[in-house]
């Protein structure tokens, strides 16, 4: 017998096994246990009774009498009914959920920082204008008189707005509470550009000054040139009345003219 043969015979053989094991598991799946089938029907639905009475009777008389009505489908139906209860409050929930989802990603994209700054783009030009303000001042100080410690003592407010406007415009907080803050900010700025105006203007009248007081303390006295110059005046004019008087055989007058005198 060739090999061909044998491995053809094996396969019918198996072949036939297979309706043999089959029927074989048929017939066992039909054979029931009367007294387990009740029970399990009287204790998933209530029915029926269970089998044999009198075992039940003498080792479980309690757990006969209540059985039928302590069944799983009631206790199904009770559950089912719960649940059907909850549908309604689910779907209100969920509802609420899903409206207040869509109110906060609205927040988020008006409080995010990184979303478009409608109260910068409103805002944003009157604070920056004012801050460059600020700054000029600020550059004016040492040309005003001042030293270069009071420069860095403004220029310390001025770094102080920057971080301001960056920590706001990082913020998490509605557009309206951002704009309050920038108002705020610029209302600052104002209010320290004005000072450090009027710290100017001190600058620079204390400056004048020293210049006039330098000025004043530098000028040379020249009271005794003018005195010496007079008294050159006046006695040239007393030579020339002299010489005069010398020339006429007489005192003249300032016309040339005799003077005569009575004795």
């Amino acid at each position: 017998m060739t090999r061909r043969k044998q491995i053809r015979m094996f396969i019918l053989a198996a072949c036939g096994l297979i309706p043999c094991t089959l029927q074989a598991q048929v017939s066992v799946s039909y054979n029931h246990d009367e007294a387990k089938m009740n029970q399990i029907t009287v204790m998933e639905i209530g029915a029926g009774g269970l089998t044999p009475s009198w075992y039940y009777d003498l080792f479980h008389n309690s757990y006969q009498q209540s059985a039928a009505s302590k069944n799983k489908l009631s206790y199904r139906t009770l559950a089912g009914v719960a649940a059907y209860q909850q549908i309604g409050d689910a779907e209100d929930v969920d509802s609420a959920l899903t409206k207040r989802a869509k109110v906060e990603a609205l927040n988020v994209a008006d409080r995010s920082g990184g979303a478009l700054d409608l109260a910068w783009v409103a805002e944003g030009s009157k604070v920056t204008n004012k801050l460059q303000d600020y700054q000029n001042n600020i550059n004016r100080i040492v040309g005003a008189g001042g030293n270069f410690s009071d420069k860095e003592r403004w220029e310390s407010y001025y770094n102080m707005f920057q971080c301001a406007i960056r920590a706001t415009q990082e913020a998490y907080m509605p557009n309206a509470q951002r704009k309050k803050q920038y108002l705020q900010i610029y209302a600052d700025i104002c209010k320290q550009n004005e000072t450090l105006v009027n710290y100017l203007v001190q600058l620079n009248n204390q400056k004048r000054t020293s210049e006039l007081l330098s000025a004043t303390a530098v000028r040379t006295d020249r009271r005794g040139e003018f005195a010496t110059a007079a008294h050159n005046r006046w006695r040239d004019a007393g030579l020339s009345t002299a010489r005069n008087t010398n020339n006429n055989g007489g005192a003249t007058g300032g016309d040339g003219t005799p003077i005569v005198t009575h004795e």
